[in-house]
Parts: C-alpha cells; sequence; structure tokens
C-alpha cells in the first residue's frame, strides 16, 4: 500500500536544487503516486519535464489558477487547452475563486473557472478546486454544472461545515493538509465531522508544511505526518487512513495507474 498526495507543486521551479532528492525521499517515504496541480501556461511545461523525470511517481494537472487570472486570461487559457491533448494530463487544476488579497479581476476569475469548468464537464476529468474567500460566487457558478457529474478534490479547504457540507453535496472530496497538524486547527473538527471517507491527503508543497516543520519548505515526504495526525482524530491506525486516503484518490483521479 502507498500515499498519494493529490496536491504538491513539484517541479524543478520550486525546488530548483533538490527536485530529485525531494521525489526520492516521497517514494522512500511510500508517497509513491504525486499529482501536479497547473498554475498557468507558462508553468506547463516544467509539470511535463517533472512528469518525464518520474513518469511512474508525478502525474499532472493543466490549470489557471485563480490568482494568474488577468486581463489576458482569455490567450492563458487558448495556450492551456492545447495541453489537454497531452495524455499525460490526469485532470483539471488548480482552478477556482480566490478573493483573499485583491478582487480586481473578481470578474475574469468567474470566467475562467466556468471555462475550465466546461474542459472538465466535455472530457470527463476530475477537478482540483482553489477557493479562498470565495464560496459564495464559486458555488454559484457550480450549481450550473451540478448535473454534469464533475468530481474532484476541494484543495486546503479553509471553509466551515457549512462549505465542508456543500462540497461532499457537490461530489467533492476535502484535500487535508499539513494545517490540520497546527495547534487549535479547527481543521481537525470538520475532519472528524465529514468523517474519513470524505477526505484525501496533500501537502501543497512546498507550501503549509505540517508540524514539527512549521514555516520550512514542504515535501510530500511529510504525508506520514498529516495520515498520523488523522489517525489520531479518528482513534484507528495510520494504515486504514493510507488505505482509505489512497482509494479515494483513486477513484477521483482514474487515470493513475
Amino acid at each position: 500500500m502507498f500515499y498519494i498526495d493529490t496536491h504538491a507543486h513539484l517541479c524543478k521551479e520550486y525546488y530548483p536544487d533538490t527536485f530529485e532528492e525531494v521525489v526520492q525521499r516521497s517514494v522512500e517515504a511510500h508517497v509513491t503516486q504525486i499529482i501536479l496541480p497547473g498554475v498557468n501556461a507558462s508553468g506547463q511545461a516544467g509539470l511535463l519535464e517533472a512528469a518525464d523525470c518520474f513518469p511512474a511517481h508525478l502525474f499532472p494537472l493543466v490549470g489557471l489558477h485563480p490568482t494568474d487570472v488577468f486581463e489576458n486570461y482569455r490567450e492563458e487559457l487558448d495556450l492551456l487547452k492545447e495541453f489537454l491533448k497531452d495524455p499525460r494530463i490526469i485532470g483539471i487544476g488548480e482552478i477556482g475563486m480566490d478573493l483573499y488579497h485583491d478582487k480586481t479581476f473578481l470578474a475574469q476569475q468567474r470566467e475562467a473557472f466556468y471555462m475550465q469548468l466546461e474542459w472538465a464537464r466535455d472530457l470527463q476529468l476530475p477537478l482540483s478546486l482553489h477557493i479562498r474567500n470565495a464560496y459564495e460566487d464559486s458555488i454559484e457558478i457550480l450549481k450550473q454544472f451540478a448535473d454534469c457529474g464533475l468530481k474532484g478534490v476541494l484543495h486546503c479547504f479553509s471553509g466551515g461545515i457549512q462549505e465542508a457540507e456543500w462540497a461532499i453535496q457537490f461530489g467533492f472530496v476535502l484535500g487535508i493538509g499539513g494545517v490540520v497538524t497546527f495547534k487549535n486547527s479547527k481543521l481537525q473538527e470538520i475532519v472528524k465531522a465529514v468523517g474519513l471517507q470524505h477526505i484525501v491527503l496533500e501537502t501543497d508543497a512546498p507550501f503549509l508544511a505540517p508540524v514539527p516543520f512549521r514555516g520550512k519548505i514542504n515535501e510530500s515526504t511529510y504525508i506520514p505526518l498529516i495520515a498520523d495526525k488523522i489517525a489520531s482524530i479518528f482513534e484507528i491506525s495510520t494504515e486504514e487512513v493510507m488505505r482509505a486516503t489512497t482509494d479515494t484518490a483513486r477513484k477521483i483521479f482514474a487515470k493513475l495507474p
């Protein structure tokens, strides 16, 4: 059995000097399948290069991150759409809406999100969603695809129980990362409330490293630390967490070998 990191920016752009070492350490930690979210058109080639270096372990998505949506979003989407023809692509993401810092491109974010949801619907590909301070807008858009059979992961889940229940209702699971290990994290209560069957593991590496590495560079090697914390929440073995979350991730990302 093995772990799946459903969301890690594991490529040379983020690990220019340690890329190969980080992948090898992750595999040694039994994190043998790692999903690489797309961010923008210029970074997509780097994801495919990473996948070519470790084809048995790294699996790319394609998508335009909401904070990378600007005036030229249509040109970006046209470039990204070409990558959907690549058989190495296993899903769409990370896409969504993010109004945490700036609402300047709210209209463009909505349109970009809608267009990429159309890709997922038409190609029947799973999604990696990024939603931050934008649940109301995101739900309004996703409701238009309610009967299309969309599925995926609500990455780096940061909402409350109402948002968690909404995500599950729409066919998504929650991506749980290092934040769940932080002291007094409300995410622990949400994880327990929704149940093990509705979560998958992720790191969002190189960001959001779990305790005891909080504040340092994150990597997929730390997935077992997240699994340990979830095991303690449910009072079960880490192996049960590994088995359940891996099974769920494989059902969502059906193109994984």
